[in-house]
């Protein structure tokens, strides 16, 4: 199991909404990128039609205090294909290795889930965390272009016997 260092996830609900709307506009407008409320980030107005009732997830990693100090969440496409949307921590918490555990764990829900690929959209600008995504395993998709993002990924899962 990933090293969550004190830290612990649970899924979202609709009262975490504003909460997380918090973190991930605050972490785009950090980087320069603006929010999107009523486009691609339309989203977070409900996290659980948006996500759960989709057959997706999202998760958010929680303090020892109880604060919400990052989100995740996995969003599904089709059958086989769900996009990872919304990776985003707060400043304080960046460098620590959460992302790792975090995108480890994300990426084994998914293969749990039965989805055969991860896709997820990025701008450059997050190079942190286009380092992570790249470091494990996911490939780039050339000429990809979508609203802010400039980016995008995919990751083929292997499936478990």
């Amino acid at each position: 199991m990933a090293d969550l260092q004190g830290f612990t996830v649970r899924e979202a609900t609709n009262a975490d909404c504003e909460r997380v709307r918090e973190i991930v506009f605050g972490v785009l407008e950090e980087y320069g990128l603006s929010p999107e409320p009523q486009g691609i980030d339309r989203d977070l107005e409900d996290i659980e039609a948006s996500y759960l009732r989709r057959g997706g997830t999202f998760d958010v990693l929680v303090g020892e205090n109880g604060t919400i100090v990052g989100t995740v969440g996995l969003y599904p496409i089709d059958g086989s294909t769900v996009e990872l949307r919304k990776m985003y921590f707060l400043k304080q918490i960046r460098g620590k290795g959460l992302g790792k555990a975090l995108l480890s764990r994300t990426v084994e829900r998914a293969r749990e889930l039965g989805f055969e690929r991860i896709t997820l959209e990025t701008a450059s600008v997050l190079k942190e965390a286009i380092g992570l995504y790249t470091s494990f395993g996911f490939t780039d998709q050339p000429g990809f272009h979508a609203d802010r993002c400039d980016r995008g990924f995919y990751l083929d899962l292997e499936r478990k016997e």
